[in-house]
């Protein structure tokens, strides 16, 4: 079993040794080297778990003493989203982690002292969550077993990541295992659950009364935590985290209906956490702006506003979209790099791209979308002028 190997003696041995080496600059030579001196399987079980640590660096800050699979280190959320979501079991000393994977939930409850069941029925996953625990000194007992089976009795709350794949480690869209109606229905038992989801759950199917937050580590939209009654506080939430453990959260309010009209001198595109939360017309009234059009979620105003929940946009060029109009004008500004965003129109990036046969040092970003229900495009640079060359 690779758990064993890289638990025994000579496993850990091997893996101190590779994280002292650069193993990038001949890795041929090093693997003839090393099976010299410890048997095959070692090799190959401490080789490939140094390249799992080393993909790891981008999720966990003690990469380099935890021991992943490749279907948990995938599974796995960040320290950072885990850290943000433990802050909700704060109060509560007795919790449930359920289908544990490699412990990369765990091991946020070591700070807090709290007691965790940690249950999972992969064998060597619970092995290695229990040595990343200790990395962590997370206070918790394992049980290798489905979790449906296990009693919670006693326990103030639960958290459950159900796995999103196949035996064949494919993704199964919309689908997880147990399944997400297994899921809801333990808060018939702990009134505290939380369930891990895909970040393109159907909102339509979480009850009511249950909170669905969306978490993005800046831009990029992570995953979706879905809140028991006894936990929500509101029906959705958009949550964005940044650097330093700061997080910003934007939640439903109630206000007068955003009007739909043409753009504006800017452009605001919300975070994708905003949009999956069906949170724009919360972020347009916050800003004072407008939508361009009712079914595509971009956000107009005519001053600088700055959201952490939208990346702003100064509008250089508005208007119907006409590729060959844009491509000279995109000539006559000078732009030799674009970013095309393409939101509510159908057609190939990247053949639009070539075809507009830009030229120049400037840079820009091209906004394909509707406005009005009409096809719109928009010239566009930072708010805080990231087009080089010009100056509007």
């Amino acid at each position: 079993m690779t758990a064993d190997i890289l638990l025994s003696g000579p496993g850990q041995e091997l893996l101190a040794r590779l994280a002292a080496e650069d193993i990038s600059r001949d890795p041929l030579a090093l693997g003839t080297r090393l099976r010299r001196e410890y048997p095959v399987e070692v090799v190959a079980a401490a080789v490939a778990q140094h390249e799992l640590r080393r993909a790891a660096r981008a999720k966990f800050s003690r990469a380099g003493e935890m021991l992943f699979t490749r279907a948990g280190l995938e599974q796995a959320s960040s320290e950072v989203v885990a850290r943000h979501r433990a802050g909700r079991f704060a109060e509560c000393t007795t919790v449930a982690d359920l289908c544990c994977g490699i412990g990369g939930d765990l091991v946020t409850q070591a700070p807090r002292g709290c007691r965790v069941l940690a249950v999972d029925r992969d064998e060597v996953h619970a092995r290695l969550a229990r040595h990343n625990s200790r990395i962590f000194r997370t206070d918790a007992a394992f049980s290798v077993a489905d979790v449906r089976l296990i009693r919670l009795a006693g326990l103030e709350a639960v958290f459950i990541d159900p796995a999103r794949r196949t035996v064949a480690g494919r993704m199964r869209a919309g689908a997880s295992e147990p399944p997400l109606d297994w899921c809801l229905s333990l808060a018939d038992q702990v009134r505290r659950v939380a369930i891990k989801a895909a970040p393109g759950v159907d909102r339509g199917i979480i009850p009511e009364g249950w909170e669905a937050e969306f978490v993005a580590e800046g831009r990029d939209l992570k995953e979706a935590t879905l809140w028991s009654p006894a936990f929500a506080t509101v029906a959705s939430r958009a949550t964005v985290l940044f650097p330093g453990q700061r997080a910003v959260s934007l939640v439903p309010e109630p206000g007068p209906d955003v009007r739909v009209s043409e753009p504006g001198e800017y452009l605001l595109d919300p975070n994708p956490a905003v949009t999956r939360a069906g949170l724009v017309e919360e972020l347009a009234r916050a800003v004072g702006g407008w939508k361009i059009d009712q079914r595509i979620a971009f956000i107009a105003t005519d001053h600088q506003a700055r959201s952490p929940f939208a990346r702003t946009l100064r509008v250089l060029e508005s208007a119907p979209w006409n590729e060959r109009d844009f491509a000279r004008r995109l000539r006559t500004l000078g732009i030799g790099s674009a970013d095309i965003r393409r939101r509510g129109l159908a057609g190939d990036v990247e053949a639009i791209h070539r075809r507009l046969k830009l030229a120049g040092s400037g840079r820009a970003t091209v906004v394909l979308t509707r406005a009005s229900d009409r096809p719109w495009g928009l010239i566009c640079a930072d708010a805080l002028g990231f087009l080089r060359g010009h100056d509007f």
